[in-house]
């Protein structure tokens, strides 16, 4: 059988952990920070866990992961 494609956008994006959750990075924190609170943009550098329907459709663009 051959080997499969890792989709190269979703492995800079997303990684699995351990227990087949996919992790991300959470948006708005690129520009526009000092109109942001200071516990927003602190929660924000935390990273988010995608609800399962997301996370199905990013463990078939990382078969390997």
């Amino acid at each position: 059988m051959a080997k499969l494609r890792t989709n190269r956008s979703a492995a800079k994006r997303f990684k699995v952990t351990k227990t087949g959750k996919v992790k991300h990075k959470k948006a708005n924190l690129r520009h526009l920070l000092c109109s942001k609170s200071r516990g927003r943009k602190r929660k924000l550098r935390k990273a988010g866990i995608l609800n399962p329907g997301d996370a199905s459709t990013m463990r078939a663009l990382l078969p390997y992961a």
